[in-house]
């Protein structure tokens, strides 16, 4: 009987987080990564999913910064898990108050593009439509995509030996 509640404590758990929980949005780093209170009140650091948002000292990374902050920083959300990154980090979408996705809202003012893995249609509809727009980056006439920038850095970086 106890192993059963153990399952179903765990399941129970489990379901809450595959579904979603609320919290407050307590530090913006950059424009895709925040950091939040858990149940513990242990702050855990999460990046979304599926956009990516210019790095530190690239172009536009203190507008996408600067959005964030406004739309998210001490603001109830919804966070989804959706998994970790090649580094470990945890990825997710955070589903704002009114319903609405802050990776939709990055990617319509064009201070984030869509991940280069896994492009998911609807947001590359958005993005496109910053893209036409001229809206952000896309302002720029090549911008360089957030993943080229960090190799391009980690490149540039002086090798031990």
């Amino acid at each position: 009987m106890r192993s059963w509640l153990v399952v179903l404590l765990c399941g129970g758990t489990f379901y809450v987080h595959a579904q979603g929980f609320q919290t407050k949005i307590i530090s913006v780093i950059n424009g895709d990564t925040y950091e939040f209170l858990d149940e513990d009140k242990e702050v855990v650091k999460v990046m979304l999913s599926e956009v990516d948002a210019p790095e530190p000292g690239q172009e536009f990374s203190d507008e996408a910064s600067a959005f964030s902050k406004k739309i998210l920083l001490k603001k109830k959300v919804t966070i989804e898990f959706k998994g970790k990154d090649f580094f470990g980090n945890k990825l997710a979408i955070i589903t704002l108050k009114d319903g609405s996705k802050i990776h939709d809202q990055l990617l319509e003012n064009g201070v984030a593009m869509v991940r280069e893995r896994k492009k998911d249609p609807e947001l590359l509809k958005i993005q496109e439509l910053a893209k036409s727009s001229k809206i952000g980056l896309w302002s720029i006439e090549e911008p360089v995509t957030p993943w080229v920038y960090r190799r391009q850095q980690t490149m540039l970086q002086a090798k031990s030996r």
